[in-house]
């Protein structure tokens, strides 16, 4: 199977994650991939292909004669898919876009318009997968996982291409930030290694933000709304006098490339008691400590006006920013650069403004640079891939372990 077979095999596999579980993986349904995955590389010839009890899928393959003194390099995506939109059910289909609107799903009219999407213009002529407008496609990341799979097979098919030993990974709950949770970075035996689960073709990323949550609580005192005079305090009023107090140009909406945010993800509650859930961003690390700090003296401001305890602030550190582990190791950009261009691809350097298993993985000893998939508009009914993007990626990643 080549790629494009591969993604549309996947994306029939619901592998939603939770982010409310205290299970890992977060769903037990991402176990079915994974089992499916591990033994696929089994048939491939990887050794040792298995899925541990955490979910996440390890195989290896030898490195060709007189390559094996070369350091091991590991390919890494994730299996899970975003909460953010559905993701069981999924119904792919390829379209060959010649322009303007694509209508998803004639019975429902959902339509992706050309005017709101204005990446299509650049994919005119070329065969796209799409969804049927209900559900997320699954591009991010199973399209990382089909080109990993489909280099691997070149490989094992044209023995006659020198590469050193190749690590494969694959794990759960990426989107749910724990996909580097349990990951066995020691068993997975490599020196380096590239996730494969960026955006569009040509995305070569080795900078992110930095990143922490926020969970906050706050109590409020309900009274009968007739004799409430001077003595109610509204959870729920509080809650949004904490928001307007938080830069209101620095939120996911007002910001691009490396500019920091606040972000309400979730708000909800009553007069008596409200919870917030924000996230923090930045790529300069002095930025996102101060950002931190300013939350911080706000929750102090509101205790201090409402009284000691009225706002319970949980703030905790996500992943940093992969810069600062990827400097020393600046051959690996250089190598993937290469290896783009080797197949015309023009590569593009650009910050995440997010992040990835890579980030927490370059922390834990594996320098982890992140490489496009070639997929647009992720976590949403709108998501769709260029199926020669899957083609490409394929044989980037083939340029990329060549010795």
């Amino acid at each position: 199977m080549n790629a494009v077979e591969r993604f549309l095999k996947y994306v029939t596999y619901d592998t939603q994650s939770d982010e409310h579980s205290q299970t890992t993986p977060s769903t037990e349904k991402q176990k079915v991939l994974g089992a499916a995955l591990a033994e696929e590389l089994s048939q491939l010839g990887l050794h040792n292909a298995h899925m541990d009890q955490y979910g996440y899928v390890y195989g290896w393959l030898p490195a060709t004669p007189g390559c094996e003194g070369i350091p091991c390099m590991g390919l890494i995506a994730h299996m899970d898919t975003a909460p953010s939109a559905p993701g069981g059910g999924v119904s792919p289909r390829i379209v060959h876009y010649e322009g303007g609107d694509i209508v998803l799903n004639e019975e429902k009219n959902i339509v992706m318009k050309a005017a709101e999407f204005e990446s299509l213009a650049k994919y005119v002529g070329q065969d796209l997968i799409v969804t049927d407008g209900t559900t997320l496609l699954g591009a991010d990341d199973k399209a990382g996982v089909a080109e990993i799979m489909s280099a691997v097979e070149q490989l094992i098919l044209h023995p006659e291409i020198p590469h050193g030993r190749i690590a494969v990974g694959f794990t759960p709950d990426e989107e749910v930030g724990s996909g580097a949770d349990h990951f066995d970075v020691a068993g997975f035996g490599a020196a380096v290694a590239y996730t494969v689960d960026g955006g569009e073709l040509g995305e070569l990323e080795y900078e992110n933000f930095n990143a922490a949550s926020a969970d906050i609580t706050i109590h409020g005192v309900n009274i009968h709304p007739g004799s409430a005079k001077n003595k109610m305090k509204n959870a729920l009023l509080m809650g949004v006098e904490l928001i307007n107090m938080l830069p209101p140009a620095e939120t996911p909406a007002h910001t691009e490339g490396c500019e920091g945010f606040y972000h309400l993800g979730e708000m909800s509650g009553d007069e008596t008691k409200t919870t917030l859930s924000i996230i923090v961003r930045d790529h300069d690390r002095a930025k996102f400590e101060a950002r931190k700090a300013y939350l911080t003296r706000v929750a102090a401001y509101l205790n201090d006006k409402y009284g000691a305890g009225t706002v319970e602030l949980d703030l905790k550190d996500s992943y940093y920013n992969m810069r600062e582990q990827i400097e020393p190791h600046m051959y690996l950009i250089h190598r993937a650069r290469a290896a783009m261009e080797a197949v015309g691809i023009a590569p593009l350097e650009v910050p995440i403004r997010g992040g990835t298993d890579g980030a927490r993985l370059s922390y834990m000893g594996l320098p982890c640079p992140n490489l496009c998939t070639g997929g647009v508009n992720f976590h949403g009914v709108h998501e769709y891939i260029p199926t020669d993007a899957l083609l490409k990626m394929t044989d980037v990643l083939v340029h990329l372990v060549k010795a």
